[in-house]
């Protein structure tokens, strides 16, 4: 089921044999965690890069007066990790924990390296990946710097409609950086 799941996502942007699918799925490992579970805690080693198979998870910083800031809300066919700490083996700085029941395919930078170096589609596949996620934050960030909040909330229904329905009105009102109590106002 989750290799299936894999599968199709990757088809998305390469298409591969049976016997190249089986060698890049033998790479990833399959996790499961619990609501609320944490998958990485800021100051631990993030080894790992994660592809969401079912569930939601949410990375955020949080700063030294304690206040979070959601950066991501990954759902199914999403890709996580704090991607500092994961390519250069520095301690993560962010924290992800998972919003509802989570099941990953996970690869660490030494089995996504050997797999890049072992397939040229699979290596095209992260780099679309990495460029697509790229433009994602470059967009995210822009919105957050000249919409105003009335204009990033429907930005953000439009992007995730199924997404609301999952996740509280304090998670999106942390991620759109505004209150929940200015979120219950747009959202009325």
């Amino acid at each position: 089921m989750e290799l299936d799941f894999l599968r199709t996502h990757i088809h998305q942007i390469i298409c591969l044999t049976d016997e190249e699918f089986e060698h890049a799925a033998s790479f990833f490992t399959r996790r499961k965690y619990k609501k609320h579970q944490y998958i990485i805690q800021a100051g631990d080693v993030a080894s790992q890069e994660h592809f969401v198979v079912k569930g939601i998870v949410k990375s955020s910083y949080t700063d030294h007066e304690g206040k979070e800031y959601i950066l991501q809300l990954a759902m199914e066919e999403w890709w996580f990790s704090d991607p500092n700490a994961f390519n250069t083996g520095m301690p993560a700085t962010l924290n992800v924990d998972c919003i509802e029941d989570t099941e990953t395919l996970s690869i660490s930078f030494d089995n996504k390296e050997k797999l890049c170096a072992s397939s040229r589609k699979m290596e095209y596949f992260f780099r679309k990946k990495y460029t697509t996620g790229n433009m994602a934050l470059q967009k995210r960030v822009l919105a957050l710097l000249s919409n105003n909040a009335s204009e990033r909330y429907k930005q953000w229904l439009n992007q995730y409609p199924s997404l609301h329905k999952r996740i509280s009105k304090t998670l999106i009102a942390s991620y759109l950086g505004v209150t929940r109590e200015t979120l219950s106002r747009l959202s009325l």
